[in-house]
């Protein structure tokens, strides 16, 4: 799916970022950006998947990228961001 690679990219990009010191909130502010944008998108494409007609078609193991990149850029926002 669209969203859940969209979702990864901002993902990669928020781990991708690092500060060049405790003085750089530029590099923290695009941290904070790109986790929030990656759990918007990974909560969009969860909402999709859970639709029952989806589910139907793709199955349950779909749920689980939108699932695992929310995750990961919470824990990065909340010790990194």
């Amino acid at each position: 799916m669209i969203l859940h690679l969209l979702a990864a990219w901002c993902c990669y990009t928020a781990l991708a970022i690092r500060p060049s010191g405790s003085w750089d909130d530029d590099a923290r502010g695009g941290i904070v950006l790109a986790c929030a944008l990656t759990i918007a998108v990974s909560a969009l494409a969860l909402l999709i998947t859970v639709v029952p007609s989806v589910r139907r078609a793709m199955g349950p193991w779909w749920l689980a990228p939108p699932l695992t990149l929310g995750a990961v850029a919470a824990v990065r926002w909340a010790f990194g961001g």
